[in-house]
């Protein structure tokens, strides 16, 4: 028989209520689903699972904590009816079966409670990427809302419309609210797919493309004027150079995929992983420029080619995050000292290689499969319309743009080592 709990969660904001949130376990399976209901840290008592009623500073503030206090009871009587009817029907279930059926039959804030529900559960696969795009697009919509809930049947074109016009006014580009819009729409799928709701297509009117973006690329010269710029050894200004250059040899890598490359990556005269957002396989020549950046950090027991996941894995994503920051921080001081002509992060690495390699007369399909793209499509984001030649090639053009002559030159065949 599955077991049922009441957990609160504090806000990571000192000051602001906490959400409450029921757990499922069942066959060592443990599924969450959030409530609407906020309250604040000493307004719980999580040994006797309950509101703590004294804690109300005012008339109003206790007649809301107790109005929490009966919705919860209800909650948990009903959903141990819902564990007992599974258990009765004697047909096998899931932990996700039980958490389902509680979200069938609490339409008033359904749309948001399903959503966190879905969250909780990719955290639990360990999809914490994913998780923190859906996260993002929920904390966006739930502004607009100002805690109203929002029903399952609520979630129509009108008011998809009339959010989007919002965040047009909050004064957000295109491809931002595109993006909310997208997860917003894969969060509402799978409910559809999970039969909360019928498909009824809201989004149909609503923009969820990729706009053209502003240029967000340097020269071959402003690369190679990075490249000598001197800086003091060991220091984070050199490490984010570093890294801005790594991505830019490797045809522009995304910093978190740099951030997981291991030794075991390199195989003989290729460097071959997998990208972290699409699963992609991409297979990039070793190049001396590229070994020398990563000697400089090779670290005894460490997996890893450069020092940004250095904790537990299953923490692999705030570490990424973090040091994405700082790399970025120092990037843009960098891009200032230069007086480049565009703000310098990691990802204008990627424009940046792109932009190189169309001026330097590469074939888009090259440009595509080098950047690990799934469609020409998607390359036409960075760049104008190109024309087949292989990635080694066209990455090879590039370095040439920027290196002393024989500076490219791959190493040497090793016996055994394939042609």
């Amino acid at each position: 028989m599955a077991t049922t709990k009441i957990r609160f969660r504090a806000s990571s904001v000192p000051g602001r209520q906490g959400t409450l949130f029921l757990q499922v376990i069942h066959r060592r399976v443990t599924r969450r689903t959030v409530l609407s209901y906020r309250l604040l840290p000493h307004e719980w008592d999580a040994e006797g699972q309950t509101v703590v009623l004294t804690a109300a500073p005012s008339a109003e503030r206790r007649q809301y904590l107790l109005a929490v206090q009966q919705a919860l009871v209800r909650d948990v009587e009903r959903l141990r009816l819902i564990v007992l009817t599974l258990d009765h029907s004697r047909r096998p279930y899931c932990a996700d079966d039980v958490v389902l059926q509680f979200m069938k039959k609490t339409p008033s804030d359904s749309f948001m409670a399903y959503a966190e529900t879905l969250i909780a559960r990719l955290h639990d696969e360990g999809r914490a990427a994913l998780a923190a795009k859906y996260r993002a697009a929920l904390g966006s919509l739930r502004r607009y809302l100002g805690g109203r809930p929002l029903a399952f049947a609520r979630v129509d074109a009108a008011l998809l419309l009339d959010y989007e016009r919002w965040m047009q006014r909050q004064g957000l580009c295109l491809n931002t609210t595109s993006f909310y819009m997208r997860n917003l729409r894969a969060i509402y799928n799978r409910a559809a797919a999970d039969g909360l709701v019928r498909q009824t297509r809201p989004f149909a009117r609503i923009y969820t493309g990729v706009a053209r973006t502003a240029k967000r690329a340097i020269t071959a010269d402003d690369v190679r004027r990075l490249m000598a710029l001197p800086l003091p050894p060991q220091s984070a200004a050199a490490f984010a150079r570093d890294i801005f250059l790594f991505s830019f040899y490797t045809c522009g890598m995304s910093f978190v995929d740099i951030a997981h490359l291991k030794r075991s990556d390199i195989r003989g005269r290729y460097l071959c992983y997998r990208r972290q957002k699409t699963g992609q396989a991409i297979r990039v020549r070793w190049q001396p420029c590229m070994q020398q950046l990563v000697k400089k950090y090779r670290r005894p027991g460490s997996p890893y080619l450069f020092p940004i996941i250095t904790g537990p894995e299953h923490d692999a994503t705030r570490q990424c995050q973090n040091a994405l920051h700082l790399v970025n921080r120092q990037l843009r001081i960098l891009g200032e000292l230069l007086a480049l002509p565009v703000r310098l992060t990691s990802y204008v690495a990627r424009h940046s290689w792109a932009s190189i390699a169309k001026s330097s007369n590469v074939p888009l399909a090259a440009i595509s499969e080098a950047m690990g793209h799934t469609s020409e499509r998607t390359t036409r984001i960075y760049l104008a319309i190109l024309v087949n030649t292989a990635a080694d090639s066209a990455n090879q053009r590039v370095l040439s743009a920027i290196m002393p002559e024989g500076k490219t030159k791959t190493a040497g065949r090793k016996k055994g080592m394939p042609r």
